[in-house]
């Protein structure tokens, strides 16, 4: 017993290789305390690690059935690894990600990292420059169908008001998918202009310094009103703004997720003669952004929404509404 408590001591890292498993299911390795593995875990969102700890075990997987080793690993294993996944059919921003999964696995282990070398590097290069990193857009819900969707929403039913004011609020305040789910009554302030939404935290602001954004009550979709009436219809004065509706109508316990706001959109999408495989949860935000920047909102004003730190990702978004616009051919096509 005193050896293992002495190389313990002397060899940290032999006990992080020894706990591989569990080091990669945490996210950090098994000899931190229990307080510092928490704060770990916090430094990365909630999907972030489910994403990195499945893509560690393909990882895993992968150099078990090469005869590699995963933790620690060299930079040409890794560099292989990338390069298979690329054979494979992966894109570019999985295969990325995956990289990165690698890095921080091996950065909470207090491990050298593979993918700092150069060979890492070039390999990930000619993957982008080769299958290319551009991933399909889901098409925006802009105003014009955020008001073809809520068409077909119940004005009536418990869950046709939760999916309105749920559409709505996504929808002004430019909210990602887990900001709006993750909103509780106590982040809303009523006021005389609209309601003031508090982001506690966010993808980009894992810090916890929190946001707080401005809802007008609007003119023509009028999202603070939806919002107000959900809230009565479902009683609720404290908690998960948006909750799950039983078969009977009736408001349940229980925060929604993420991917509740994907297949709200998606049902109405459809109902409406949509394409559906075109929306997502993120097309509520993407909808703000296209519909501001088609209306000529200052990029300024779009990005005080959106709390987008680069100005070239909402440019993005703009090129796609204004590409027939002031068209260099609009004189002689």
């Amino acid at each position: 017993m005193k050896r293992d408590i002495a190389l313990s001591i002397a060899k940290p890292q032999a006990i992080a290789v020894a706990n591989e498993p569990d080091a990669l299911a945490a996210g950090v390795v098994p000899v931190l305390s229990d307080t510092a593995r928490e704060f770990a875990r916090a430094s990365k969102s909630p999907a972030t690690l489910r994403a990195y700890k499945a893509d560690m075990q393909s990882f895993r997987d992968w150099c078990l059935w090469n005869s590699r080793k995963a933790l620690p690993a060299s930079s040409h294993t890794v560099a292989d690894f990338l390069a298979y996944e690329a054979e494979a059919g992966r894109k570019a921003s999985t295969i990325n990600r995956k990289a990165a999964a690698i890095r921080f696995t091996h950065k909470a282990a207090g491990l050298p990292l593979p993918t700092a070398d150069e060979i890492v590097s070039s390999v990930m290069k000619g993957i982008r420059r080769t299958i290319g990193s551009a991933q399909k857009q889901k098409a925006p819900a802009t105003a014009e169908a955020i008001a073809v969707i809520l068409a077909h929403v119940s004005r009536d039913t418990l869950q046709g008001k939760r999916d309105r004011a749920l559409i709505l609020l996504g929808f002004a305040g430019a909210f990602r998918r887990s900001e709006l789910v993750e909103l509780n009554i106590e982040d809303l302030t009523f006021t005389a202009a609209g309601m003031d939404a508090t982001i506690r935290k966010s993808k980009t602001d894992q810090e916890g310094e929190g946001a707080t954004i401005a809802i007008p009550s609007g003119t023509f979709l009028k999202p603070v009103a939806a919002v107000q009436d959900w809230i009565a219809a479902a009683d609720i004065e404290k908690g998960p703004l948006f909750v799950g509706v039983t078969k009977d109508d009736r408001a349940r316990a229980g925060r929604l997720t993420a991917q509740s706001v994907a297949l709200v959109v998606k049902r109405y999408a459809d109902a409406a003669g949509l394409v559906v495989a075109d929306f997502s949860g993120h097309s509520l935000r993407a909808g703000f952004v296209t519909t501001a920047a088609d209306r000529g909102a200052d990029i300024n004003r779009i990005m005080d929404q959106t709390r987008h730190r680069d100005p070239r990702t909402v440019r993005t978004y703009i090129r796609r509404s204004d590409r027939y616009k002031n068209h260099a051919g609009d004189s002689f096509l």
